[in-house]
C-alpha cells in the first residue's frame, strides 16, 4: 500500500514552479536600488555633492542594471550583481583613471544592451513607441551613472567603444533569441545586411566628415547645429534618429508577430549606445541632452511609423487586404463616391483590427527572464 502525503504541494502552472512572492521581492529590491541609484545621479548632475552622490548612484546604478540584464537574459543576476558591486567599489577605493573611464564604458555598453533587451513586443505603433521610450529612459539614465564614475576620456573613441561592445553583447544574446541565423530566411537577412550596411555606411561617412570634409562643408554643418542648440535646445542625432528608433519601434513591432523580429531589434543599440554615452560629453549639458534624445524619439518614431506601415503592407497587411477588397469590387463600383469611401475606411479599419488581434506572438513580461 502507498502512503498519501498530507503536506500541501507547491501549484504549478506552465511546467513551472509559482515563486511569485520572491519573484515580487526581487522586483521590489532592484527597485529599491535603481531609484536610489536614480536619485544619486540626478543630484548629482544638479550639483549637489556631485562627488559622493555620483559614485554612489553610478555604483548602485550599474549594480542593478548588471542584476536586470542577467535576469532578462537567464543568468545568475545575484552572482553577477555581486560581482558589479565588488568592482564598483573597488574603482573608487583604488582611485585610478584607467579603473574609473573602464567602469564607466562597461556601464554604458551594459545599459545600451539592457535598454533594448528591456524591451516587450508591441502589437500596435503606440505600443512600439512607448518601447522606444522605455529604452531611451533606462539608456539616459545609464549614461548619467557613467558620469558617475568621472571618467577621463577622448569623447570619440569613447563612443565608438560603447558602441561596439554593446553592438557584440546584443548580437550575441539575439543570436539565441531570435533562432539563430538560419531562422532569418530570405527576407530576414535582407533586412539584417541592410542594416548593418547602414550602420557601417553611416559611422564611416560621419567619421569622413569629421576628417577629409571641407571647411565649407563642415562649417555649414556645425552652423546648422548651432542653431538648433540656441533656437531648439538640443538637436536629433543622426545614428539615433535614422536607424536607431526605426529599428527598435520596427523590431518591437515585429517581434509580436515573428520571432525574427529580434535581429531588428539588435540595431536600436545604434540610438541606445550613443544615448548611454550622451552626458559623458562635457559640452553637452543635461537639459540639451535630453531634449536631443527626445528629438532623436520624435524624428526617429516618425520615421519608424513608415516603416512599419511598409511592412504590413508587404507582408499582408491591413493595406493589402483593402488593397486586394477595393479591386476585387471594382466591377460593382456603381455606387456613390461617398459610400464607397465609408467603406473603404470601415475595411481598412477591419483589417487592423484583425492584422493586430492575429499577432498573438507571446514572451515573457518585462520582469521575467527570457531565455
Amino acid at each position: 500500500m502507498t502512503r498519501t502525503s498530507t503536506m500541501p504541494t507547491r501549484v504549478r502552472e506552465g511546467g513551472r514552479s509559482s515563486f511569485r512572492l520572491r519573484g515580487r521581492h526581487q522586483v521590489l529590491l532592484w527597485s529599491t536600488g535603481c531609484g536610489i541609484g536614480i536619485v544619486c545621479v540626478l543630484l548629482a548632475a544638479l550639483g549637489v555633492r556631485d562627488v559622493l552622490l555620483g559614485g554612489i548612484g553610478a555604483v548602485a546604478l550599474t549594480t542593478t542594471y548588471v542584476y536586470g540584464l542577467a535576469a532578462r537574459t537567464g543568468g545568475r543576476p545575484f552572482i553577477c550583481a555581486a560581482l558589479a558591486l565588488v568592482l564598483g567599489i573597488a574603482v573608487f577605493v583604488v582611485d585610478n583613471n584607467e579603473m574609473r573611464t573602464g567602469a564607466a564604458v562597461m556601464m554604458a555598453a551594459v545599459s545600451a544592451v539592457f535598454a533594448v533587451m528591456g524591451t516587450t513586443p508591441a502589437v500596435t505603433f503606440p505600443r512600439a513607441a512607448r518601447e522606444c521610450v522605455v529604452a531611451a529612459i533606462i539608456a539616459g539614465l545609464g549614461s548619467l551613472a557613467a558620469i558617475g564614475y568621472a571618467p577621463a576620456v577622448t569623447v570619440n573613441r569613447f563612443q565608438y567603444t560603447v558602441l561596439v561592445l554593446a553592438l557584440i553583447g546584443i548580437f550575441l544574446l539575439v543570436y539565441r533569441l531570435g533562432a539563430g541565423l538560419h531562422g532569418l530566411g530570405r527576407r530576414g537577412f535582407a533586412t539584417v545586411s541592410a542594416g548593418g550596411i547602414l550602420l557601417l555606411a553611416t559611422l564611416l561617412y560621419a567619421e569622413a566628415i569629421r576628417r577629409y570634409g571641407t571647411p565649407g562643408l563642415v562649417g555649414t554643418l556645425r552652423d546648422g547645429v548651432v542653431w538648433m542648440r540656441e533656437h531648439l535646445g538640443g538637436y536629433p542625432r543622426p545614428i539615433e534618429a535614422l536607424l536607431g528608433i526605426p529599428a527598435l519601434a520596427w523590431g518591437t513591432h515585429m517581434r509580436a508577430r515573428r520571432r525574427q523580429g529580434w535581429w531588428v531589434c539588435a540595431f536600436g543599440v545604434a540610438a541606445t549606445a550613443p544615448m548611454a554615452t550622451t552626458f559623458v560629453n562635457p559640452e553637452v549639458s543635461v537639459v540639451e541632452g535630453v531634449l536631443s534624445i527626445c528629438y532623436s524619439l520624435v524624428v526617429g518614431l516618425a520615421l519608424g511609423y513608415v516603416v512599419i506601415g511598409a511592412d504590413l503592407f508587404l507582408t499582408g497587411g491591413p493595406g493589402r487586404s483593402v488593397r486586394g477588397g477595393r479591386a476585387g469590387r471594382a466591377g460593382r463600383a456603381g455606387t456613390s463616391g461617398r459610400g464607397a469611401g465609408t467603406r473603404s475606411t470601415g475595411g481598412r479599419r477591419a483589417a487592423r483590427e484583425a492584422e493586430e488581434a492575429a499577432a498573438v506572438r507571446p514572451e515573457p513580461r518585462r520582469t521575467r527572464a527570457l531565455l
